[in-house]
């Protein structure tokens, strides 16, 4: 790798860590994330259903955060086969960018490192699915195994707990859904890589902007919190 390409990937590196650790734990402006947000609606909608004698509604909830999560999984693992598949087209491709001026083109080895990279950042966003997969599966055991709302009476203080069980799991299943979808959204800027690492650090922090704005200023985040901030 040229030294361009070492910068820009160190670059990629911080903006997604520094994103990461700024929606997850930290605030910009005293704002607090959208993601954040959403963490304690998470914790009111579970201590809601424990009042709910039938819970068919908070099921069907945990079934629709399941299937989104496997629906994301699938197309990870789409997206690393066909990874694989643009190294078999290695000389394809480098006939179309031989048609490019001199600064686009690279290496036959840095393009197949690109492609690597690529297919880890596909690779780690399948495991995040895949994991929040199954805690969300683990989530919709234990709301079963909360008490029923005549029961909450007879022993509060373990009701408490078996909510706390579930928000948490609730909470760490979308966390980890979280940072595979963000390994999608910066995969897109990765791409900038392929033509220029120039490009690959405007696109990268393209994206960043854009996923700061929406979990900082969008719309989204005023209408589930106004007050909190």
């Amino acid at each position: 790798m040229t030294s361009p390409d070492i910068a820009a990937l160190a670059v990629f590196i911080v903006l997604w860590v520094g994103y990461s650790w700024l929606t997850d734990r930290a605030k910009l402006f005293d704002r607090v994330s959208l993601t954040r947000a959403m963490s304690s609606q998470r914790a009111i909608w579970i201590r809601n259903a424990m009042h709910r004698d039938l819970r068919m509604i908070d099921t069907q909830i945990m079934a629709g955060l399941q299937n989104g999560t496997a629906f994301f999984a699938s197309t990870s693992l789409l997206a690393l086969g066909s990874c694989f598949a643009l190294l078999g087209a290695t000389d394809k491709v480098f006939s179309l960018f031989n048609d490019l001026p001199e600064v686009f083109r690279g290496s036959r080895s840095g393009f197949e490192m690109k492609v690597g990279g690529l297919a880890i950042i596909f690779g780690y966003a399948f495991f995040k699915f895949g994991w929040s997969y199954r805690l969300f599966n683990y989530c919709t055991i234990l709301l079963g195994a909360m008490p029923m709302s005549g029961d909450i009476h007879k022993d509060p203080a373990a009701a408490d707990l078996a909510a706390d069980k579930v928000i948490r799991m609730n909470i760490l299943a979308a966390k980890h859904f979280n940072k595979g979808l963000r390994a999608i959204f910066l995969s897109i800027g990765y791409l900038g890589w392929f033509v220029s690492p120039y490009l690959f650090i405007l696109t990268t922090m393209g994206i960043i902007v854009v996923l700061v704005r929406r979990q900082f200023y969008s719309e989204a985040r005023l209408g589930v919190l106004e007050r909190l901030d």
